[in-house]
């Protein structure tokens, strides 16, 4: 059953997600603050600024009017940076239908609150009596350009409302897109978010040469804390073997797509985090999300050395090589040591 679908974000995610849906013949509006992008989608059908070569369905609008792309929306799928989420969704809230189901694809904490970001956004939509379990968040290993060019990918959908995620997933599910339900929106907000956060250190780890052992166990340590952060909020540990776990760290800490780990191995050349970022179009959300996890860990009392270093070199001048001595000489300690403890 065709459905009006909004997409709110005209980057390369938020691109990408508005394709898919458009091919599967849903009427799809895409929102975007670059007039260059709404442009080019609509006239050229292309996105040249997020997306370059990559052609995108006919029947895929732009527009730049938040009353036009979200007037008759049934689904609203809202894809803008995390540093952005809030505000985006504030100026946006008179205009979402209270009838519609919203989906959070951002991924990341916000730095200011360090909320998840179905509690940012629920939080926006406030003064409409939206609730966190009300919205759904998408995740999963899932590159925009794959995703644009029609390549197969399984994502998840969460929601404690079982029939908030049921309704998306229905609606994008297709077998090139396969789309999964989940009943833990924290465990699959805190994979998306963390992955990001560990895909800069395996890459500063590929750029420095340790070699692919020492990739895997930074891997597997890092999933490690990711469940740890995501038992600690509340999160179902199971979550974290999943699409939005352990699926997406594999995929974002080995992909050559993968923005955070293109800033690890950025950062192990000698580069400056904040210059390489500036010179960038794309957000690589691994950079504010480090602060943000780091100050969560701490409050929740959450063990999470990697993510610690990670926090220091990108934000403390820490150098890279001491940051990889002090996790190298950690003391010894059980493998599943805190795991499960709250």
């Amino acid at each position: 059953m065709t459905k009006k679908i909004a997409v709110i974000g005209g980057g390369a995610w938020g691109t990408a997600l508005a394709a898919h849906a458009a091919r599967l013949d849903h009427e799809v509006v895409l929102w975007a603050r670059e007039p260059e992008v709404v442009s080019d989608v609509n006239e050229r059908h292309e996105n040249r600024l997020f997306l370059d070569g990559v052609a995108l369905p006919r029947s895929l609008r732009a527009s730049a009017s938040a009353a036009d792309v979200l007037r008759g929306a049934e689904i609203v799928i809202v894809v803008p940076p995390s540093a952005f989420l809030g505000q985006v969704v504030t100026a946006l809230s008179k205009d979402i239908p209270r009838a519609a189901r919203v989906v959070i694809a951002t991924k990341g904490i916000d730095e200011s609150t360090l909320r998840l970001m179905t509690e940012v956004a629920a939080n926006a939509l406030e003064g409409a009596g939206w609730a966190p379990d009300e919205l759904c968040a998408l995740s999963g290993p899932s590159f925009a350009r794959e995703v644009a060019s029609g390549l197969p990918t399984d994502v998840v959908v969460a929601s404690t409302r079982s029939e908030c995620a049921a309704d998306v997933a229905a609606a994008l599910h297709s077998p090139f897109f396969r789309v999964y339900t989940s009943r833990d929106p924290i465990g699959v907000e805190v994979g998306g978010a963390m992955k990001n956060v560990l895909a800069i250190a395996a890459g500063a780890c590929d750029g420095l040469g340790m070699g692919l052992n020492a990739r895997a166990a930074l891997v597997t340590r890092g999933l490690s804390e990711m469940a740890r952060l995501g038992v600690a909020l509340g999160g179902d540990p199971l979550t974290f073997m999943g699409l939005s776990g352990v699926g997406d760290l594999i995929l974002t800490s080995t992909g050559a797509l993968s923005r955070n780990r293109t800033l690890g191995m950025k950062i192990a050349e000698g580069a400056n985090a904040v210059a390489y970022l500036a010179s960038q179009r794309t957000v690589a959300e691994g950079f504010l999300t480090a602060r943000a996890a780091w100050r969560l860990a701490q409050r929740s009392r959450v063990d999470m050395p990697i993510t610690e270093q990670v926090y220091h070199v990108l934000h403390e001048g820490r150098p890279l090589l001491d940051a990889m001595k002090i996790l190298l000489t950690r003391a010894q300690k059980d493998e599943l040591w805190g795991l499960s403890s709250p």
